[in-house]
């Protein structure tokens, strides 16, 4: 990618991983909470993903902020008021920031349950010889199972100095086989030569990013199907009392099937928020300790929903 890509049509991502001292990540899950809010007024925005840790295979924290062009991006990351959210974080973080600019597919960031983002630093004047190397390696590793994609992004001059390379495969066992594999030990100790720095993150992504494997074996369908009740429910309800009723069926008088439609953008766009949220804070239940398990599952089932029947009784009563 290079500055010649801001006239092209399609969005860029600028990918952040940061690692968070364990102690203040739910004062780093505020801070990026704020974060969002203050970006979403920011020319050229378009979407924010927010990948918590997921030990031990994720133990950073990995935000996809997705912006209309590079120049929108460059600006985002050149802002005072970005350097002013970023200082406020400082006491919370551990180590070096990992932050690139990628060009998206035609639809956006693709997501697939294990990614690895690898950095790498070349040498001045060999880049030539390191194109040719990367060629190679792309060659190999295009064999390797379980391999879902890759990209190469050059540095973006006066952004990123590094190049980022990002392998996503369809699990985090093929992605460690190729990571390990003794083909690409050789590949890598082969550009040594050429490169001052080399670094390495892994990020898991699931089910449309609301939700996060609990590795090993996929989140039990009905316990995302819970969540996104629990959240669903008080937002349909309200929206229909305070805005629905009132405002779509006596005021506009706009035909049922209209109304509902409306309805349904507005609840799908707010669960879109919320589910993420509140299945961090029901991690516990999502991925139980071994051996408590079903004593877990009952508890949580019983207690969302006993959420869900005092919502009913809540509603019933104010409404």
């Amino acid at each position: 990618m290079n500055p010649a890509v801001a006239g092209d049509a399609r969005s860029v991502s600028i990918v952040t991983q940061t690692c968070v001292r364990s102690e203040r990540n739910d004062d780093f899950a505020r801070w990026q909470g704020e974060t969002s809010g203050f970006i979403q007024h920011f020319p050229g925005f378009i979407e924010q993903r927010l990948l918590p840790p997921n030990p031990p295979l994720q133990v950073d924290w990995v935000i996809l902020q997705r912006f209309a062009s590079l120049a929108d991006a460059q600006r985002w990351l050149g802002s005072v008021d970005r350097q002013k959210r970023i200082d406020g974080a400082a006491p919370m973080l551990i180590g070096r920031d990992d932050v690139h600019i990628v060009q998206d597919e035609a639809g956006g960031i693709r997501p697939a349950p294990v990614s690895a983002i690898i950095s790498t630093r070349v040498k001045p004047g060999r880049e030539a010889e390191y194109r040719a190397w990367e060629r190679k390696i792309a060659a190999a590793q295009s064999k390797a199972p379980g391999l879902q994609g890759y990209r190469f992004e050059p540095p973006v001059p006066g952004v990123q100095e590094d190049f980022v390379a990002i392998l996503r495969f369809d699990t985090e066992a093929n992605l460690q086989a190729w990571l390990n594999s003794p083909a690409r030990k050789a590949l890598v100790e082969e550009a040594a030569p050429l490169t001052d720095e080399f670094h390495s993150r892994i990020a898991s992504s699931g089910f449309e990013q609301w939700f996060r494997d609990s590795a090993p074996g996929d989140l039990p369908v009905w316990k995302m199907n819970m969540l996104v009740l629990l959240m669903l429910y008080p937002v349909v309800m309200v929206f229909g009392y305070f805005i629905g009723t009132p405002l779509l069926d006596r005021e506009l008088h706009l035909p049922f099937a209209v109304s509902l439609f409306l309805g349904n953008i507005a609840s799908v766009f707010l669960t879109g928020f919320l589910v993420p949220w509140i299945a961090g804070r029901f991690g516990w239940w999502l991925r139980p300790a071994p051996g408590t398990e079903l004593r877990t599952n009952l508890l949580g089932a019983a207690f969302i929903s006993a959420i869900c029947v005092a919502m009913v009784f809540v509603f019933l009563r104010l409404f």
